[in-house]
């Protein structure tokens, strides 16, 4: 996150560079410059890649745990009466291809929190014309996992709700912390 943040703050710098050099054979100085610029700020690249591969097994057992686990069967939480099933508040007359015939609460609050933090992640992008499918696909993916996790166990649902709000909670807590001058 505060590698992020720093990139947010030198993007005008980056912007600069793709200015400086922006013929095709131009790209290793273009790289080199950018890599300079990186390491000045502080940054490092793939500082962001290695929380999601510690993160990426966990998600993975999590899609088998709760629907499989006998402990959460029948178990209730709040509202949902069984968290190893999905926590229907209200049965439609009708199915909806790809969705069902229910709506699940913890699925719709995920989604909330996911649209949240989707917007304020891209407050801090670039506002370019490459930028704005980006940003219609990135508004797009949670409702995407609306359709995905409606059918899906209550408690992997809340599972991702709960860490949302963690992850907009330090979002909020970096971006404050983060002296925008000092990494100038």
């Amino acid at each position: 996150y505060a590698s992020s943040a720093k990139m947010r703050v030198i993007a005008p710098e980056v912007q600069k560079i793709n200015e400086k050099y922006p013929k095709q054979e131009q790209a290793m100085q273009k790289q080199q410059a950018v890599m300079n610029l990186y390491k000045r700020a502080g940054i490092k690249p793939m500082a962001g890649c290695f929380p999601m591969l510690i993160q990426f097994p966990i998600l993975v057992a999590m899609f088998r745990f709760f629907p499989a686990s006998i402990e959460l069967r029948q178990q209730s939480f709040l509202w949902a009466d069984d968290l190893s099933a999905y926590d229907s508040i209200l049965n439609l007359p009708f199915n909806i291809p790809f969705y069902g015939d229910h709506v699940s609460l913890f699925c719709l609050l995920m989604t909330i929190a996911q649209l949240v933090y989707t917007h304020i992640t891209m407050q801090s992008q670039s506002q370019g014309q490459e930028m704005k499918m980006m940003k219609w696909m990135m508004y797009l993916m949670p409702l995407m996992f609306l359709f995905f996790f409606n059918d899906y166990a209550a408690g992997l649902s809340y599972y991702y709700f709960v860490s949302l709000l963690m992850t907009i909670i330090q979002t909020m807590i970096f971006r404050w912390s983060i002296d925008d001058k000092k990494v100038l």
